[in-house]
């Protein structure tokens, strides 16, 4: 019998510790939840003992989910107290909004509720950006980056922009883009509805990003314009952007056309973050420059095109590979920034724990022949990983010799081959020469088919040391891809003797990191309870001008270690599925998953485990944190 089946149909909402739930009654209003399923809810909150909002329960109850919060919120423009939204959804207590209350009540100045937060450092302007941008599905604008219509932010007096935190960006969908610090606040909503009618989109953006913009306009400096038709206003702009990517250690430029403006993206930590926005009629003039940049067609409008070209700037030169990439807008541009800091990490420095990296260096890497791959998805570090372990085994007594496409690092006394398919000098080309050079290690940039898969194979049998990558999801799924590609089982077995996957996830900023305590639903995602991560220090960024109110900057290497032992072997003979084949490895090798040196490095305080769930597969269910440490730290 259904628990609700016994309830009578009206009830009224329940208040939480005091605090009003008005998601809750907007979503009983919206006909989203029925009051029995609130009732029943509120019984259930009354007996659980660790500290849950109502919203969290109705959702472990499955009568609501995140899609159906965003969504009613969006649709519904109910001004809302910011101090109870956080409380329901459980990022901060009942009694820290009461305190701030107080403070407000006190404060000549009339504090917004959420600055008075902020400045007590009840919450951090990161988590209260997500709260509203991710929990809420305001969308995240950064407008100090963004190009503003001139036009629009003059149509309301300059004083205006001094009582209300608030800036509009552009006419999109029939309505006005405006960007909100509070996207909830009754003031700033009315406000806005009267400058610019009814019909806004409202985004959240930082206060501070805000407060430039609105100075930034007001002086003059928004009101810049490219035009397509001067050459040197879009050769300048081409500049800046690579110039900031630069600056600000971004990995990829993304230069995209969208249905009416050109958005550019940097990928900073692994992450993609706004840069700017610009009209939509520049983007065949800065394709055309950045394609006489890497000397390819520009009258090739409608197939995808590849190129490389190097950029000077004061500190020095980049080198940049780009893909041209047609889409119903036009054409996309990627570019990656390769050899940035020309920094050779020492294997050492990579990351790996202690015994995982005496493991790797006895069990594989000194090993005088045999395959070794180094596997993840595209941005995981593979390249610098390969590139640490050929330096550390490079000496006057042994040759090495690679097939790059390109060649990243430059290392003295090694032969470097960089693949250039335009005057033929391809993989399967150079493959087949590289063996008749008398190497005792070979490097293949990737194994992209099978012919570069039985090359591997190959070399490896006839004695040779071969130090590859592959893009695959974890260790095990690396010999499952190799099995699909039709290499036989027995030549795997024999030949392969190391499978390093890994991941790069974002670091914490020391500037602004504090300790903090997991939620429970978290610890569950994780497949933990709360005796599983004894003696854990956990922390979080808050967000600073340091990492530019992320909460993170830099990364750290997350690591799974399988070398193949004799079980490990015969499960590949029998073929194995990959779900036995990484039992046996856990049990007979000591294998520790990527979520498991994860999860040790998270409480170490390194990263975060929103960074493990973003980013990490969770194949099964990871052991206890004193365990793990016995593994990998002894």
């Amino acid at each position: 019998m259904n628990p609700l089946d016994s309830l009578p149909n009206e009830y009224p909402v329940p208040e939480a510790a005091g605090g009003k739930n008005q998601i809750v009654a907007l979503l009983v209003r919206e006909k989203i939840l029925t009051a029995k399923q609130v009732d029943y809810a509120s019984r259930v909150l009354a007996k659980v003992e660790t500290s849950r909002s109502m919203l969290e329960v109705l959702k472990e109850l499955n009568f609501v989910d995140d899609d159906q919060i965003k969504d009613t919120v969006l649709k519904s423009r109910v001004p809302m107290c910011i101090g109870n939204l956080l409380v329901e959804l459980g990022y901060i207590a009942y009694e820290d909004v009461q305190r701030a209350l107080n403070i407000q009540n006190a404060d000549r100045n009339h504090k917004k509720l959420g600055e008075i937060l902020l400045d007590h450092r009840l919450i951090d302007e990161h988590s209260l950006i997500e709260v509203l941008s991710l929990q809420m599905g305001f969308p995240h604008i950064e407008p100090e980056f963004s190009e503003i219509d001139q036009k629009l932010f003059s149509s309301v007096n300059p004083k205006w922009y001094e009582k209300y935190d608030v800036i509009p960006i552009r006419k999109e969908n029939g309505g006005v883009l405006v960007a909100f610090a509070d996207p909830l606040d009754r003031r700033d909503l009315e406000a806005v509805k009267l400058a610019f009618g009814d019909k806004f989109i409202p985004s959240v953006a930082r206060k501070s990003s805000i407060k430039h913009a609105v100075r930034r306009c007001l002086t003059g400096a928004g009101k810049q314009k490219i035009s397509p038709s001067d050459e040197n206003s879009i050769i300048k702009l081409v500049d800046d952007i690579l110039l900031a990517a630069i600056e600000r250690d971004a990995s990829d430029i993304h230069i995209e056309p969208l249905k009416e403006s050109m958005r550019v993206r940097f990928r900073q930590d692994g992450v993609l973050i706004n840069f700017q926005e610009f009209k939509a009629e520049i983007m065949p003039a800065l394709t055309n420059r950045i394609k006489v940049m890497c000397d390819v067609d520009i009258t090739e409008k409608r197939r995808h095109q590849g190129g490389r070209f190097y950029f000077d700037y004061p500190g020095g030169q980049v080198d940049l590979r780009v893909s041209f990439y047609v889409t119903v807008h036009g054409e996309k541009i990627v570019l990656r920034l390769l050899n940035r800091k020309g920094v050779l990490l020492d294997i050492d420095d990579i990351g790996l724990s202690a015994r995982m990296l005496e493991r790797f260096k006895e069990d594989a890497l000194y090993l005088p022949s045999g395959v070794i791959l180094i596997t993840g998805p595209t941005g995981s570090g593979k390249t610098t990983t390969v590139y640490s372990c050929i330096n550390h085994i490079n000496n006057p007594e042994t040759s090495i010799i690679t097939a790059e496409e390109p060649v990243e690092y430059i290392i003295d006394g090694i032969a470097q081959c960089s693949i250039n398919p335009r005057i033929n000098l391809t993989f399967e080309e150079t493959l087949r020469h590289i063996v008749r050079q008398d190497p005792d290690v070979i490097v293949i940039g990737e194994i992209r088919d099978k012919f570069s898969a039985e090359v591997a194979v190959q070399a490896a049998l006839t004695g040779h040391k071969v130090l590859t990558t592959f893009h695959t999801e974890d260790s095990i799924g690396g010999l499952v891809r190799l099995l699909n590609m039709n290499i036989e089982a027995f030549l795997i077995s024999s030949t392969v003797v190391s499978v390093m996957a890994q991941r790069l996830l974002r670091k914490i900023c020391p500037k602004c990191a504090v300790a903090y305590k997991p939620k429970p639903a978290d610890l569950q995602r994780l497949g933990y309870m709360p005796g599983d991560i004894k003696d854990a220090e956990f922390r979080k960024g808050q967000g600073c001008t340091q990492c530019q109110y992320t909460g993170y900057r830099g990364r750290v290497g997350i690591f799974e270690l399988l070398i193949l032992d004799e079980q490990v072997r015969s499960a590949i003979i029998e073929q194995k599925t990959s779900q036995e084949i990484r039992i046996i490895s856990i049990e007979s090798t000591g294998l520790v998953t990527l979520l498991e040196d994860g999860i040790i490095k998270a409480a170490a305080g390194l990263t975060t485990i929103d960074e493990l769930l973003r980013s990490l597969p969770r194949l099964q269910k990871p052991r206890p944190l004193t365990e793990l440490r016995r593994l990998l730290e002894g």
